[in-house]
């Protein structure tokens, strides 16, 4: 039985007629260059690159103009430099395990949910808190 399906897949695979694929043929791209480098790896790379910036660069502006409908730009700027360290990473934390799985997508939208919902319900208290939070992070980043 075993020989009898090694010889129809052998006879299948000369039927296909693919030459056998090694690291050369997989390297050639028939002359075209589909990055700046001739290296896939190395295009990698800069594309990774590329896209990480883009991607602080579309977050800044996008937390700027968050914080630019109730503050002045100057005092956007200056809190969203007074930020420290910790929130930052954890900020990034939470967004990856938001990104890693549908649980952790619901587990942090839920969280985000229940603290609007719960900011809401103490809106003027929250605000003045808020408000604080971000007079003392400006404070900070005006200091650097």
């Amino acid at each position: 039985m075993a020989t009898k399906l090694k010889d129809q897949a052998r006879k299948a695979a000369m039927a296909v007629k693919v030459p056998p694929v090694g690291l050369k043929k997989l390297a050639d791209n028939g002359g075209e260059l589909h990055g700046p480098s001739p290296n896939p790896a190395t295009n990698l790379v800069i594309a990774d690159i590329v896209l990480r910036t883009g991607t602080t660069l579309a977050r800044r502006a996008v937390e700027r103009g968050v914080l630019g409908t109730s503050y002045s730009p100057r005092k956007a700027k200056s809190i969203l430099k007074g930020r420290t360290i910790t929130e930052t990473l954890l900020h990034g934390a939470l967004a990856r395990v938001a990104l890693g799985s549908i649980p952790g997508a619901i587990a942090v939208g839920g969280a985000l949910v229940v603290k609007t919902l719960y900011d809401r319900s103490r809106e003027r208290h929250a605000r003045a808190e808020g408000a604080a939070d971000l007079h003392e992070m400006a404070k900070d980043g005006a200091e650097e």
